[in-house]
């Protein structure tokens, strides 16, 4: 008597949410992006492959930079989740260009006010730094490149902890060599900060945990670029009792000092 046919047994899929592949990392693609590539390679091979991949890297725009950091550096470095850039308003007009705001930043002038309040974020400054290496206060070697084109001189970052502990947020000002630079690496950031950033400052009373989530944006301002960095305290990502926004905002008090060497070049007074 036949024995019956051996059932096979089904092969069984996993998922992770943190699927990526390093050398599409490196080059910027967010994991969507990498998922579609495999994709697309698995059903029509690496020829097809390959064409799509010079497609959507062009598709990334004129000012991508492909990241040249090795994989294991962007992946230890912390980076913000989400990204949005601001390119300079026409109130700064007066300080478009370094030569008319020649005064180099300092600690005490950005970083004057130690508490920074708005809405029900109370920030308390934890940690100050100044370099005037750019490099020094930057990670990712495309971004490193952006800077020196853009004739960074400074670098000055301040690092916050909420009042109640539940936030932290970072502010780092450069100092570049005119607005249409300033502009450029807003912009560019949008893809960038995938594989470059501004280090964090050490702190024992305000950190980014590693691998929480945070967002950030870059607002140019005249021959200056101000970067914001947000989180939780925990990492976690922001809840109903989470006003980003008003975070945002607190941290954005040290712009104070921009707004004064407007007006002090538009008097013709040193700030």
């Amino acid at each position: 008597m036949t024995p019956p046919p051996a059932r096979k047994r089904r092969r069984t899929s996993s998922k992770t949410s943190t699927w990526s592949i390093p050398q599409l990392e490196e080059w910027g693609l967010s994991r969507f992006q990498q998922r579609l590539l495999a994709v697309i390679a698995s059903v029509a091979g690496v020829l097809v492959a390959a064409v799509v991949l010079t497609f959507v890297i062009g598709s990334m725009g004129n000012d991508f930079v492909p990241e040249r950091a090795t994989a294991a550096a962007i992946s230890t470095q912390p980076r913000p989740d989400a990204y949005k850039g601001w390119v300079s308003p026409k109130l700064f007009a007066p300080i478009a260009q370094s030569k008319a705001d020649p005064t180099p930043l300092t600690l005490k002038d950005v970083f004057a006010e130690k508490v920074l309040k708005e809405g029900r974020i109370t920030l308390k400054l934890a940690g100050t730094k100044l370099d005037a290496d750019c490099s020094a206060a930057i990670w990712g070697q495309a971004l490193t490149d952006r800077l020196v084109q853009a004739g960074c001189t400074q670098a000055v970052r301040g690092v916050y902890a909420a009042a109640d502990g539940r936030h932290v947020a970072q502010y780092t000002l450069l100092n570049l060599r005119d607005t249409a630079s300033a502009d450029a690496l807003v912009q560019s950031l949008t893809t960038m900060h995938r594989g470059g950033w501004a280090r964090p400052l050490e702190s024992d009373r305000a950190r980014f945990p590693a691998g929480g989530h945070t967002e950030a944006s870059g607002h140019a301002m005249g021959h200056y670029v101000g970067l914001v960095w947000i989180g939780r305290a925990d990492g976690a990502e922001p809840g109903a009792r989470d006003d980003f926004v008003s975070l945002s905002l607190a941290v954005r008090g040290a712009e104070k000092a921009v707004f004064r060497r407007v007006v002090a070049a538009g008097s013709g007074t040193a700030p």
